[in-house]
């Protein structure tokens, strides 16, 4: 008879494992990372990943989209509970930049899945999955400033994050509260309110 299987229980430890997957995939390399390395992450067998994701190829993809949708769910989140127009933008820019060790960890993972994507369509399809769920945040934002334009100020909003989290990633020494002043300064130029002093 076959074991019955408790769908939060399984959820749960789905989550789990895709949680050391993504610190494994921080550590090794989205490249260099093989199911081995991630089941001593976990500290289970590597029978289990397969069994829950398949293939490592599936997992690293389920990692992908756990963790780029969570930053995107918190983000929108933040952003719409934020009272001001200037609160929703330091609401976006505090989730852009989440701590050192965070910031630092996500910005090395997502470029290293994209490297991985460019080559592969269907880690592609989850990239692209991710830039439509952050446009939703960038477009709310880009409204801000009226409906006009707001589709190329959105792109000139994620192109901001995502230029500033490279350089973050490269700067041997970032000082965290910098990046987001000049994200927000950024950001504040798009929207043309640096011109006009609108904070409020």
């Amino acid at each position: 008879m076959a074991r019955k299987v408790n769908p939060i229980q399984d959820r749960a430890r789905r989550a789990a494992l895709e949680k050391a997957a993504y610190l494994a995939i921080y550590e090794r390399g989205y490249a260099g990372v093989t199911l081995a390395d991630i089941a001593a992450h976990a500290g289970v067998s590597r029978g289990t990943l397969v069994y829950h994701f398949g293939s490592r190829a599936g997992l690293l993809a389920a990692v992908m989209r756990r963790f780029s949708r969570t930053i995107a769910v918190a983000t929108r989140r933040a952003v719409r509970q934020a009272g001001s127009p200037d609160g929703k933008l330091r609401a976006y820019v505090d989730n852009q930049f989440y701590g050192l060790e965070n910031t630092r960890r996500f910005y090395t993972v997502s470029l290293d899945f994209l490297a991985a994507a460019t080559r592969d369509p269907a880690l592609m399809a989850v990239q692209r999955a991710f830039l439509a769920d952050s446009l939703a945040v960038d477009l709310e934002l880009a409204r801000l400033s009226g409906e006009a334009g707001a589709a190329g100020r959105a792109r000139l909003l994620r192109a901001l994050v995502e230029g500033l989290s490279v350089r973050f990633l490269a700067d041997p020494d970032p000082d965290l509260g910098a990046y987001r002043e000049d994200c927000l300064s950024g950001l504040r130029a798009v929207l043309g309110w640096e011109a006009e002093g609108r904070r409020s």
